[in-house]
């Protein structure tokens, strides 16, 4: 019998549903679903809940009264631990990455402000070198003051936030079955790593033999294979037997930065109108903007004509989308 995965605290709305993309599968002549963990909650929509639902079991556990994490200004994982705090009465902290030490409130930093967040800005220079022996010296700093504080590393891309992940897998299992469906295929939008170490960990643990392809939005396809392997591998410390998935074994659709994190090009914009008009569900130009955009692109391709059921997952980011208002064409 598997060992029981670590403690979490419920938070998200789940299961999040599974949709056919309709005139999406037909422009492309292969079926293609979409699983909604966009609607996972408002103030904690998308992905990062599921794993912080974990990060957080564990921070609760260890009598943690204060949670500490990073991201960018606009960080869904950041918004999302704020609301989570709030929730739960514990405080937060935000090391956010900005150019500008006073940064106009917009999109998911205005939700930080208005949630009461400790918020930090820091350069992203400071944020590439520093950003962990900042959060240990704001650690240090809430714990001299009478508090215990708990660090979630950016994205809550761990060993224990990746059991999200492996959740979903199973939620995904779940619903093939009454769907009557078999997803061959499985993509998904790699800013972390987390939610995608925790797909193929579930695919390697329940030996499913599916497709996990992801679309990295930042670095490039060698730093997520070795990223993703280490995840993999910190996340087999809370399993009975360790799992190992090599680097090259991870499978990385790269090309489609573009001009770099959170930064947007004309044509990634016109693809989440279009798929806005086309199917009515909106995606973000950080993550899954991109993510879909590069899959089309590779699909057309043929990199993926062996594929019959292709499920894509949405992780959310509505709220990023408004600081890009003026950046899109109508």
């Amino acid at each position: 019998m598997m060992k029981p995965f670590p403690n979490r605290v419920p938070m998200a709305n789940l299961p999040t549903r599974i949709e056919m993309l309709n005139r999406f599968s037909q422009e492309l002549g292969v079926s293609v679903f979409i699983k909604r963990d966009d609607l996972t909650g408002m103030e904690f929509s998308g992905n990062k809940i599921r794993k912080l639902e974990y990060s957080v079991g564990e921070a609760v556990n260890m009598g943690a009264d204060t949670l500490i994490t990073c991201g960018g200004l606009q960080s869904n994982h950041c918004r999302a631990t704020a609301a989570v705090a709030v929730k739960l009465g514990l405080r937060c902290c935000l090391v956010l990455r900005n150019g500008e030490p006073e940064p106009p409130a917009d999109g998911n930093y205005f939700i930080d402000k208005i949630l009461g967040a400790d918020v930090r800005i820091i350069d992203a220079e400071s944020y590439r070198s520093r950003r962990s022996e900042i959060m240990e010296e704001i650690a240090e700093e809430y714990n001299a003051a009478g508090h215990k504080a708990y660090i979630i590393p950016e994205g809550a891309s761990n060993g224990i936030g990746t059991f999200g992940y492996l959740t979903c897998m199973q939620e995904i299992m779940e619903q093939e079955k009454l769907l009557g469906v078999t997803f061959d295929t499985i993509i998904d939008a790699v800013g972390s790593g987390g939610t995608f170490a925790g797909l193929c960990l579930a695919n390697r643990l329940y030996g499913l033999n599916k497709r996990i392809a992801g679309v990295n939005v930042c670095d490039d396809a060698e730093f997520f294979q070795k990223r993703v392997s280490e995840i993999v591998e910190e996340a087999g410390r809370y399993l009975d037997e360790p799992v190992e998935i090599r680097p090259e074994e991870v499978e990385i659709l790269d090309g489609y930065v573009g001009r770099g994190y959170a930064l947007s090009q004309k044509e990634e914009l016109d693809f989440i109108r279009d798929f806005a008009r086309k199917e009515g569900v909106i995606l973000d130009p950080v993550y899954t903007g991109k993510c879909l955009y590069g899959f089309t692109k590779e699909f057309e391709k043929g990199r993926f004509s062996d594929s019959k059921n292709i499920l894509f997952i949405h992780t959310g980011g509505l709220f990023g989308l408004f600081p890009a208002r003026d950046q899109f064409t109508f």
